[in-house]
């Protein structure tokens, strides 16, 4: 997985029972040319035979086992072991279109301000390992269309204010900008990825490859989620509000109503989520936050009547 003319790339996936797709994950990987490779998996506990898969269909790739401790400790585990000058992420159940890596390296090798890098993708669902033919044929058509795929870049961190517009799987970063940021926050089980771009925004242009070259697998197993114990989202956010404010490294300024308006909603979805679930205080006291973050935000408003209409129903009250 070596190629002497250009910096080698260590390539981190974190796996947690990730048997049926992994393989294609690797695979993915391998496909790319012209560049120098070394893959790190990074088994988090799984309980499957992932490991297995990987040591025997793979046996080029690192492995590094540990007990279960979230994808945030995981991926600093690979940045840890990896040897290459750059680093790119990729989750065990998602793909990588042939040319990616060469198409980032060439557009920051023409920026060298630039320490970070992602791509456009592409929403796949499916439990399917590979991509047919025809599906990649279709999107190879639609790839073309470079308008389409454009988003933030840049000095994007007021746009990162407003949404996680980076997906982990596309990303490629120099080994040295995440140890300058000390890598992924593994105090948070969810936002770990949010949080990490928030903080590379404020000290390099983070620059979008405008073309689909990642596949984000959407499967059954990826749909279902527990109630979210906590709004990673507001404190993401709220982190880097109260470090930085709305003001970006290049001088402009984010939009504060945009953000509020941001914020309400991450709080009326909080309590959306724990209204289904039943966990009626938990939901309250969200809707009232949002309502405190933006008094107009009518979600919020729709989520507090239901919470009292279903106080008045006869089933027991979680708090």
């Amino acid at each position: 997985m070596a190629h002497a003319s250009t910096p080698l790339v260590s390539v981190v996936i974190p796996c947690y029972n990730a048997q049926r797709y992994i393989g294609a994950t690797i695979a993915s990987v391998l496909a790319q040319k012209d560049v120098a490779l070394e893959i790190i998996v990074v088994d988090d506990g799984s309980r499957d035979d992932s490991v297995a898969l990987v040591r025997t269909g793979f046996p080029a790739v690192r492995i590094i086992e540990q007990a279960n401790a979230g994808v945030a400790a995981a991926r600093n585990a690979g940045i840890a072991a990896a040897r290459g000058e750059w680093i790119a992420f990729i989750d065990a159940d998602d793909i990588w279109l042939p040319g990616k890596l060469a198409a980032q390296l060439a557009q920051m090798a023409a920026l060298p301000d630039c320490r970070m890098s992602y791509t456009a993708w592409k929403v796949w669902p499916s439990d399917v390992p590979q991509p047919p033919p025809d599906y990649l044929a279709r999107l190879q058509d639609e790839a073309a269309d470079s308008a389409r795929w454009a988003g933030a870049t840049g000095w994007i961190y007021p746009q990162l204010l407003l949404d996680c517009v980076v997906w982990t799987s596309t990303v490629l970063m120099r080994r040295t900008l995440l140890a300058e940021l000390n890598g992924f926050d593994t105090s948070l089980r969810l936002g770990e990825d949010y949080d990490l771009w928030l903080r590379a925004s404020r000290v390099t242009p983070i620059h979008r490859v405008a073309r689909p070259y990642a596949l984000y697998r959407i499967h059954p197993a990826s749909i279902t989620r527990a109630t979210p114990a906590e709004n990673y989202r507001a404190r993401v956010i709220g982190q880097a509000l109260g470090r930085w404010g709305l003001a970006s490294p290049d001088g402009r300024t984010g939009d504060a109503a945009a953000v509020r308006r941001m914020l309400a909603k991450s709080w009326s979805d909080f309590a959306g989520a724990h209204l289904q679930a039943r966990n009626l205080g938990q939901a309250r006291r969200a809707g009232w936050t949002a309502l405190r973050t933006d008094p107009t935000h009518v979600p919020a408003w729709k989520v507090l009547v239901k919470t009292g209409l279903k106080a008045l129903s006869p089933s027991k009250e979680k708090t």
